[in-house]
């Protein structure tokens, strides 16, 4: 099935939405994060330093296909990154329609309490979690923006759909997790579930659901674990 792109002016009016509803909520702070859309001949993404709390749509960063900026103020310099997202994810289980970074809290927190190689950030402790998240991959350490780590988050996606169970969501160490979705309400979702475990785990850290008990929510709700 192809992909169904948002429409231009519906996508702005999300991103402005879901942006002042992150902001508002604690998901993001400053002018920390960021959101993208893609649509069918480009991208829409947050100008480079803007507030999520404060994002007006006709400023949003408009680009071509190609990642040439067309309008709007000047975009946030992870369009490379979600470019590469949005073209390893697009023939996967998990396609972005939106992707959206933040600096959590409670997923930084985890991050920085990881061990070396770690490869998942957080174990499948919940139902919900291991449903409408699934597997994080922890990408190791490079400095915002830096091209190695769009390879590396490229690279995760790809090994995770060959192995069946594609990926919603990675966390780029000590700075915060990409998720994406079709849309920016549902990637809105996912993040909440995934900042919400990271939570849960750091304040009641607890065995893992057992392998029998993921099976089941394989079969009975198509989890991607």
């Amino acid at each position: 099935m192809s992909q169904v792109f948002m429409d231009e002016t519906e996508a702005r009016h999300e991103i402005v939405r879901v942006g002042h509803s992150l902001f508002e909520r604690g998901y993001v702070h400053a002018t920390a994060g960021n959101i993208s859309v893609r649509l069918a001949d480009g991208y829409l993404i947050t100008p480079t330093d803007a507030c999520l709390g404060t994002l007006q749509a006709d400023r949003l960063a408009r680009l071509d296909a190609q990642g040439r900026q067309t309008g709007g103020d000047r975009a946030s310099k992870t369009i490379v990154l979600h470019r590469r997202i949005y073209e390893a994810s697009a023939g996967t289980g998990a396609p972005a329609g939106c992707i959206i970074h933040t600096h959590s809290t409670h997923l930084v927190a985890c991050s920085l309490r990881t061990e070396p190689g770690q490869a998942l950030l957080l174990p499948p402790i919940t139902p919900y979690f291991v449903m409408k998240v699934g597997r994080v991959p922890h990408i190791a350490y490079q400095r915002p923006g830096a091209p190695e780590a769009a390879e590396a988050v490229a690279t995760a996606i790809a090994d995770h759909a060959r192995a069946g169970h594609p990926i919603r969501a990675v966390m780029l160490a000590r700075l915060g997790p990409n998720v994406w979705h079709d849309t920016p309400a549902a990637a809105m979702a996912t993040l909440e579930e995934l900042e919400e475990t990271a939570r849960l785990w750091l304040l009641a850290p607890c065995a893992p659901l057992t392998e029998a008990q993921i099976d089941e929510l394989r079969r009975t709700f198509n989890a991607n674990w």
